[in-house]
Parts: C-alpha cells; sequence; structure tokens
C-alpha cells in the first residue's frame, strides 16, 4: 500500500489534476533513477523520503530495488507542491500519517491543508508589496533616463 491510499474504500490521490504518466498503470515500475529523472528530485531525496515516513511502502523488486508506481509519482507531484508553500517537512510527515490513517483524519488533514493555504496567501501579499516596491524603482530609473540631462541650451 502506498502513502496515497487508506484502508478503506476512498482513497486520497494527493495531486490537484492526474498529470500523464509515462507509463500505463499495470507497467508502471519505475526505478529510482527514472523516479529522480521525472521528478527533478535526487536519489538521496528520494531515499529521506522513504526512511522519514512521507515516502513510506514503496515496493521493491526480488533484488531489493525500489519499485516506484504511477500513484507513487503522484505523491511525489503533491510533496513538491507542499514544498514550495513552505510546508515544514515534519508537517507534510504528519500529512502522510493522517492519510495512512484512514478517513477518520479529513479534517485534520484539511485543517492542515488550510493553515498552509493561510500561509501561501500572506507569503503572496508579501510578494505582491515587495513587486510593487520594484516596479516603483524600475519607473523611476526608467523616468530618469528619459529626462534631460541638464538646463537645455535653448
Amino acid at each position: 500500500m502506498t502513502v496515497t491510499e487508506t484502508t478503506t474504500s476512498r482513497t486520497d490521490l494527493c495531486a490537484t489534476a492526474p498529470s500523464p504518466h509515462p507509463r500505463p498503470d499495470g507497467q508502471d515500475r519505475y526505478t529510482i533513477s527514472e523516479v529522480a529523472a521525472f521528478t527533478g528530485l535526487t536519489a538521496h531525496t528520494l531515499r529521506w523520503y522513504e526512511r522519514i515516513g512521507l515516502m513510506p511502502h514503496v515496493d521493491r523488486s526480488h533484488t531489493g530495488q525500489r519499485r516506484f508506481s504511477n500513484r507513487d509519482l503522484d505523491w511525489l507531484a503533491f510533496v513538491t507542491k507542499l514544498r514550495l508553500t513552505g510546508m515544514p517537512v515534519a508537517h507534510m510527515v504528519r500529512y502522510a500519517e493522517l492519510i495512512r490513517e484512514g478517513d477518520h483524519t479529513f479534517e485534520e488533514r484539511q485543517e492542515l491543508l488550510e493553515a498552509t493555504r493561510r500561509d501561501v496567501k500572506t507569503r503572496i501579499a508579501e510578494l505582491q508589496d515587495t513587486l510593487a516596491v520594484l516596479d516603483y524603482k524600475i519607473d523611476f530609473y526608467a523616468g530618469a533616463r528619459r529626462a534631460p540631462e541638464g538646463p537645455s541650451a535653448s
């Protein structure tokens, strides 16, 4: 069972929209190097995610090599989005634990995501203020270049 599955009939796909997978379901066994290439994450990061519980239950081949699935790719895409929000890794691990605990954790999962959303909106507002300052300075310098350099000789 991957982290994106629950023990009941409902599942949390953890992706905003399904992205096309490199292979169809049923033929979706990817090596760690393939997943690193698809996701942009390093093999070290993928192993670390597994070690800390963010990516548990990765299937293994008969030789012990990790074999990732399309569901794992979906989960990693979601985790990557969470990282971009600035969500602490500990909160992401908690979110993954809640998924594994089952549907009765929907409310707590929603609360975690709502708190992250509030943080993102605050950061967006801060960045918009910063952008306004940059635009002002850019306009100032553009205007200064167009202005005459001294009293006109006419």
